[in-house]
């Protein structure tokens, strides 16, 4: 259970300038932010190997007007960017932070790759819903574990203690607020660490069954595809001291996770021409409004799944993600040279499969206001799918400086938020989550927080 306890007479067992929770995207930019600024930080991570959500996720960050764009010709604005991720939050974002998260994450993007070596390159082959240019910044694998390993790399290199398998179950707080220090435990003993600043970079709640049951209550029964770890400690230690708790039914949900392997199916697959249809072979959704809020959608269908139906050509653009080339290995991906083969082989009404096909007029609204663009063709593709919970995006309010604010608006003294931890910019509900939304704020508020505990 996590507590909050009085700091009056505690004598801790070591002491630290800055102590950061988690050792995720978040984590791991605080640390390389704070030492340039001249603070050497310690990072407390829960499991062996640092990993989080950053792992599972395809690692990509969205930036605007990075020189990675120039080169691609792309013309784009912080401006853009943050109308983009207002108009998909449905105007419920905090503006300070979308503003912030906007303007920032262009040179986030160039840090990491400059002084940190992450070799990222702008996604041009295909566009996420929601993005009016192309601005999704990937490593060349596409995956999240490349980009927690090479952000641990960095960390390492800079000497930066990672003590890791030690969970923080304790904070002790002063009278006025002032975080003095946490109490961990690895394998059995407990130790005190006193600090002057603290970040807590630790998780988000999509694993803790009754938080999410109590938030978000149409993903309760959904497949969790998050990190285990994703608890809801900061938003329990948050309550209990006080702090303003924001946009709790805020979630990524993703309406394309292969069953029963537990894959993700880039949604590259829908956005380049394919469909969604469930067991009676209908097509019941706009799939262009977004992966997140498809997770519901896909849920409330029979048997709680959907196929995923589209051609080679799109596969090839697919393949480009590690997830699914391990999906189609995994015997995932289902293909016929007819619609009516794949109907049968899929379980569907073949009749009903080929309207959905054939229903299509290439570049005018269908039925449900989505326009696609380009046919499909045979050989024909399809995936058994299911609607996940992935993360959570509502959690600790912050300012503008990632500071966590009391729930008069005012900060805490010295306790700042950034990853799972803090809230997001979608808003409060699904549909809100604008792609890329979770490690945009990651990176820039996990720097943002880091520079300014250093100040400190």
């Amino acid at each position: 259970m996590n507590a909050i306890r009085p700091s009056e007479d505690v004598e801790f067992d070591s002491e630290v300038p800055l102590l950061i929770i988690g050792a995720g995207a978040a984590g791991l930019c605080a640390a390389l932010a704070a030492q340039e600024a001249g603070i050497e930080p310690v990072l407390i991570e829960r499991d062996a190997v640092p990993a989080g959500s950053t792992a599972l996720s395809a690692g990509l960050i969205p930036a605007a007007a990075t020189r990675f764009q120039r080169a691609r010709n792309i013309e784009d604005s912080p401006k853009l960017f943050a109308q983009d991720i207002a108009r998909k939050a449905h105007g419920e974002a905090e503006v300070r932070l979308v503003r912030t998260a906007a303007e920032r994450a262009g040179a986030t993007v160039e840090w990491l790759a400059d002084a940190h070596a992450l070799p990222f390159e702008v996604i041009t082959d295909f566009n996420y819903p929601g993005h009016a240019v192309h601005r999704m910044h990937g490593l060349p694998s596409r995956t999240g574990a490349e980009l927690i390993d090479r952000l641990r790399a960095a960390v390492e290199a800079r000497d930066i203690p990672i003590l890791t398998g030690r969970l923080c179950d304790t904070l002790f707080a002063a009278s006025d607020g002032f975080i003095e220090g946490v109490e961990i435990v690895a394998n059995g003993a407990r130790e005190t660490i006193g600090c002057g600043a603290l970040v807590l970079a630790c998780n988000g709640y999509g694993g803790n069954p009754a938080l999410v049951r109590q938030h978000i209550p149409e993903m309760a029964d959904a497949l969790y595809f998050g990190h285990p770890g994703n608890q809801g400690d900061a938003v329990e230690w948050g309550d209990a001291l006080g702090a303003r708790l924001s946009h709790l039914s805020a979630y990524q949900g993703h309406g394309s996770v292969a069953t029963p392997h537990n894959i993700l199916i880039t949604w590259a697959a829908i956005m380049e021409g394919g469909f969604q249809v469930n067991r009676d072979g209908r097509r019941f959704s706009n799939e262009a409004l977004g992966y997140s809020e498809a997770a519901a959608q896909v849920l409330r269908q029979p048997g709680g799944v959907a196929f995923d139906i589209f051609d080679m050509r799109i596969a090839a653009i697919a393949r480009q993600f590690e997830d699914f080339r391990k999906a189609e290995q995994a015997g995932a991906l289902i293909t016929a040279d007819t619609i009516e083969a794949l109907a049968q082989r899929i379980g569907v009404a073949a009749d009903a499969l080929r309207a959905e096909l054939q229903g299509i007029a290439l570049g005018a609204p269908d039925r449900f206001g989505r326009i696609i663009d380009m046919a499909l063709a045979a050989p024909y593709c399809a995936v058994k799918v299911t609607g996940a919970l992935f993360h959570t995006q509502g959690g600790l309010a912050i300012d503008s400086e990632a500071r966590v604010l009391r729930r008069n608006g005012k900060p805490f003294p010295n306790l700042f938020a950034a990853g799972g931890a803090a809230v997001g910019v979608s808003g409060a509900r699904a549909s809100g989550y604008l792609s890329g939304n979770g490690l945009l704020t990651a990176t820039v508020f996990g720097r943002i927080a880091g520079a300014a505990a250093a100040r400190l």
